[in-house]
């Protein structure tokens, strides 16, 4: 089985992906490394969290990239791959930066809490769940990104599941449950 990593550590290889003005989805991707499906799926995740979701189009970008990466997992392929029009893509190297601060503190806390429990969530075939669930949280991003707040919603959902995933905690699995559960009676309640 992989080995367990922080969220700390992740986002310090995002943060720093790029000395430059700018930096591009590639850059991150090299930062992470393309056989880190899940790094790669929590920082798509989180940055849907972060104010860089308030960039138009940023969120339907992201949700695209989490079906991306979702669906190589499922297939469980050994690297990722993501399209040239998501790894051309640029966003300001200040802005990946304030937002990695902005998501440092709960990063630790949640580093500082985790450790391996409810493994069997974690493996197969409760993993599949997983995946499917990020997948499809990825699918609706680009529709509900006029919501507000749904695409956030969804996002902090997938973090849940890829955190679970790099710190093999089914604890956090079952905080994505959740929030999966509860995410079509708010969406219900907002629409009425």
């Amino acid at each position: 089985m992989a080995q367990q990593q922080s969220i700390s550590d992740i986002l310090d290889r995002f943060a720093n992906a790029s000395d430059e003005d700018q930096t591009s989805i590639a850059q991150i991707l090299r930062a992470l490394g393309d056989r880190s499906f899940a790094a790669n799926l929590l920082i798509a995740a989180a940055a849907v969290v972060s104010p860089l979701s308030g960039i138009p189009l940023f969120s339907s970008f992201c949700g695209i990239a989490i079906v991306i990466i979702s669906a190589q997992m499922l297939m469980d392929r050994d690297h990722l791959w993501l399209p040239d029009f998501l790894m051309s893509k640029k966003v300001d190297t200040s802005r990946l930066r304030k937002a990695s601060q902005r998501i440092r503190k709960p990063a630790s806390w949640m580093d500082g809490v985790a450790h391996v429990r409810l493994a069997c969530l974690v493996r197969h075939p409760s993993l599949f769940c997983s995946q499917v669930i990020c997948m499809l949280c990825g699918l609706a991003m680009p529709f509900l990104e006029v919501l507000p707040f749904t695409s956030s919603i969804m996002g902090a959902i997938v973090c849940m599941f890829a955190f679970g995933m790099l710190a093999r905690d089914g604890l956090f699995t079952i905080f994505g449950y959740l929030g999966a559960a509860v995410l079509p009676v708010s969406a219900f309640l907002m629409l009425h």
